[in-house]
């Protein structure tokens, strides 16, 4: 395999520094912003609107919002960029955490599409998508510390056809890191609050050095309780960032390290054909670590036997080490003429662990397979506990390159995107010793020796993207977007260490080979008019795809199917998801007389969604501990229509109201088959994506003092493919209240800067995430965290 990939790797570089007309879609005009232009993304700025909550992209065909990293901080200082834009219309984000940073139990829906469904990138560089375990990228949290954060850009209908992504069906999230200070200081902030949090931040910046070099360095240590049980959130981060400007060039360099521990979170089994109600099964399932001789007396008691479901485990966490930099520059090679390019690399290793009962969830068959006849208790330490892991690395580099050409009327821009991904996966089995038990912040294989590897994976993949797009403004009123891209994918699986037969469900063995696809032609077409100098439409219809998953371990795999001929039959036949997205629109900004504006937009939008992909399972309770393969296959399409309306009203430069508005209805085209039975899915509601958003944000400021109050609304979750049962809607309330106060400046510190945050200020208890794999009486689900306060101290020198 090799070979293949140096010529691939060489026939890319090719194709992105040669000929770049062979390929497709470009990155539509830029939106404006609320912070300063920043080149390495690409932006142009609008002083006049920085610090608003929310900012439309005027000269985007497309629905585009963005939240302001300084507004990121007031929901919660340390924030997941991801949770921050629930704020942003359409976006329905849920975890069991008030950061956002337990990647286990994240929900994300936007416009009907789950977040393996939507492109994420930092400054550009592409961060996978998104899937636990994952085995393309990193989250948001990890390459980037929330406070280095600039700004988050959301396109919820459709992203940028340049856009580095294989995933980026239903829009793209693109953060971009904030660029080093011209003054020379420093910042330490320390936050602590509910559950033993604290968390310390540093950054650091040289200032202007001459010659346009400036840098910043910081980091961060963070350590919180679990609110439901005794374990530890938290770890450490670092980042870096150096620019050199000389005006027609621009070099920067970042790097971001980041060592996470993430305890997760079981989720409640509801399951009414075993009489597990919503009524009757528990809000909360946790751990039983840190008291161990508890844990084993909890095996042989009356309550593990009455949870049926819903036994409790001994632990689960996740733990991530990644190191992720680029390189880039922005070239003014003349007045028509910019040049762009991002060459990055990101190392990760990570495992996933969870210490649970040897006697459930199909453990005592799997267990038999690899020791007939034993006694598995004594096998497994004695315990009565087995640890399982999922053990991961990631190695990934590539480049992404533009140029943009202004001829007359014309704004061209070409360029695409190579990446050689390198990853591998085990799956291992740990006894749990009686005299010696493991704690979840030491990785297993440390200290032990796996007593079962099921599996071991490795796979590699390239991916090619290119596109080319041209932006013709017809009048200086009317501009047309017209452009298309390429995408290819070219993936190899060899498994060195197969399943024993009959201990991974539905299983003969994981398959070995090549999967290639291709989609040569993927358009996009758009307009946007401005009417009057405060109002503008737009419209924009695109194509796109979500490339296959590839990994043995995680997500809907064709990779993690079963045996040989399965993944044959499915190279042959199958064709990956693919959308097109039609949307339209109205955006507004105007004075209202006094100290009163209005700004805001309305947007509408169809989907057709073709070749959804879904992993059809007897049991995915059972097989997310003991794990299987999946009947991966098509089950037909999904049309979703939506309609979002956001608005922000302004009394001056410190009061403001927000409100957006979010209509959403996304349902299955047919029904599909699962063994020899049909399930009736036709024209019922794709589950876990709300009908109905609303979200509001009330900032007030005067003098040294600010608050903020944010509400948010989230509408009725179906929890199963056939809708027979459903989530309840519900409100939740967030608040902040800070004050900035300047010192002397005869002192060393030039302000000093404290805030009080409340989460869930209402302490309602209602379903968070929902893990959803079942037709029909099955789903598991999340809890909702409680109030929890934090408090900040921020001094700038």
């Amino acid at each position: 395999m090799m070979y293949r990939s140096v010529s691939r790797g060489a026939l890319a570089v090719g194709l992105l520094l040669g000929a770049p007309t062979l390929a497709v879609a470009a990155t539509p005009e830029t939106p404006v912003v609320a912070v300063p232009a920043d080149p390495v993304a690409g932006t142009d700025a609008d002083p006049a609107e920085t610090g608003q909550i929310v900012v439309t992209g005027r000269r985007s065909t497309r629905s585009v919002t963005q939240l302001d990293g300084v507004e990121m901080q007031k929901i919660l200082p340390g924030i997941n960029p991801l949770k921050a834009i629930q704020t942003l219309p359409g976006v329905t984000f849920l975890t069991a955490d008030p950061w956002g940073n337990n990647e286990q139990n994240i929900s994300l829906f936007i416009h009907g599409f789950n977040q393996q469904q939507l492109g994420y990138t930092l400054d550009g560089i592409p961060l996978g998508d998104q899937n636990y375990g994952n085995y393309n990228g990193l989250s948001p949290q990890r390459a980037i510390i929330s406070e280095n954060v600039g700004r988050v850009t959301l396109a919820s209908g459709a992203g940028d056809l340049g856009t580095a992504s294989t995933s980026n069906l239903g829009g793209t999230i693109d953060t971009f890191s904030s660029d080093p200070k011209p003054v020379r200081g420093a910042t330490i902030a320390q936050t602590v609050g509910s559950y033993d949090s604290y968390r310390t931040f540093v950054r650091v910046d040289s200032g202007d050095l001459g010659g346009g070099n400036a840098f910043y360095v910081s980091g961060v240590r963070q350590d919180a309780r679990a609110w439901d049980f005794n374990g530890k959130q938290g770890g450490y981060q670092a980042n870096g960032k150096f620019v050199h400007d000389g005006g027609s060039v621009k070099l920067t360099g970042y790097f971001a390290y980041s060592d996470k521990t993430e305890p997760n979170e079981d989720a409640t089994v509801v399951n009414i054909s075993k009489g597990e109600t919503p009524g009757s099964v528990p809000y909360t399932r946790p751990f039983l670590y840190p008291n161990f001789k508890s844990a084993v007396a909890y095996l042989t008691s009356p309550q593990y036997t009455a949870a049926k479901d819903n036994y409790r485990n001994y632990y689960s966490d996740a733990q991530r080490t990644d190191y992720l930099g680029y390189l880039a520059m922005t070239a003014r090679l003349s007045d028509a003429v910019t040049y762009d390019a991002k060459l990055y690399y990101h190392h990760n290793d990570g495992v996933g662990v969870v210490a649970g009962p040897i006697t459930v969830a199909g453990l005592p068959q799997l267990f038999s397979v690899y020791y007939p006849g034993r006694n598995l208790a004594s096998v497994f330490g004695g315990s009565g506990f087995a640890t399982r892991t999922t053990e991961y690395r990631i190695d990934r580099g590539g480049i992404v390159q533009t140029m943009k050409l202004s001829l007359g009327n014309h704004d061209i821009e070409f360029g695409g995107w190579f990446e050689h991904q390198s990853s591998s996966a085990f799956r291992r089995w740990y006894a749990l010793d009686v005299n010696n038990p493991s704690t979840p912040y030491q990785r297993p294989r440390d200290t032990l020796t796996p007593l079962i590897t099921q599996y071991y994976s490795e796979v590699r993949v390239d991916e090619l993207q290119s596109h080319i797009q041209d932006a013709w403004h017809v009048l200086p009123t009317v501009t047309v977007l017209a452009g298309f891209k390429s995408t290819y994918q070219f993936a190899t699986q060899r498994v060195k260490v197969q399943p024993l037969p009959g201990s991974f469900a539905g299983s003969i063995a994981l398959p070995n080979g090549a999967l290639e696809t291709t989609k040569v032609f993927l358009p996009q077409v758009g307009a946007v008019w401005d009417v009057t100098p405060g109002d503008q439409l737009f419209a924009n219809a695109q194509k796109n795809i979500r490339q296959f998953q590839t990994s043995a371990a995680a997500g809907l795999s064709p990779f993690a199917l079963g045996s040989q001929g399965a993944f044959d039959l499915f190279s042959a036949t199958v064709q990956p998801e693919t959308s097109w997205t039609y949307e339209g629109g109205l955006r507004s900004h105007h004075r209202l007389g006094g100290i009163f504006s209005i700004e805001g937009q309305l947007s509408v939008y169809h989907v057709d969604f073709s070749n959804r992909l879904l992993g059809i399972s007897p049991n995915p309770i059972v097989n997310a501990i003991t794990s299987g393969a999946a009947i991966l296959q098509n089950v037909g399409g999904v049309k979703t229509n939506g309609v979002d309306f956001a608005f922000t009203l302004h009394a001056g430069p410190r009061v403001s109201l927000y409100n957006a508005l979010s209509y959403n209805t996304s349902k299955y085209k047919a029904d599909y088959v699962s063994g020899t039975a049909t399930v009736p899915t036709r024209d019922k509601n794709v589950p876990g994506s709300p009908d109905w958003l609303n979200k509001t944000v009330l900032s007030v400021g005067r003098g040294i003092f600010d608050a903020q109050l944010i509400g948010d609304y989230i509408g009725r979750r179906y929890a199963t493919y056939t809708n027979d049962l459903s989530v309840a809607g519900y409100f939740t309330l967030a608040g902040q209240v800070g004050a900035t106060i300047p010192l002397d400046q005869r002192m060393l510190a030039k302000a000093l800067h404290v805030s009080v945050n409340v989460t869930n200020i209402t302490d309602r208890k209602a379903a968070s995430s929902l893990s959803i794999g079942s037709a029909t009486n099955t789903y598991s689900v999340f809890p909702l965290a409680p109030r929890q306060v934090f408090g900040t101290v921020s001094v700038s020198f």
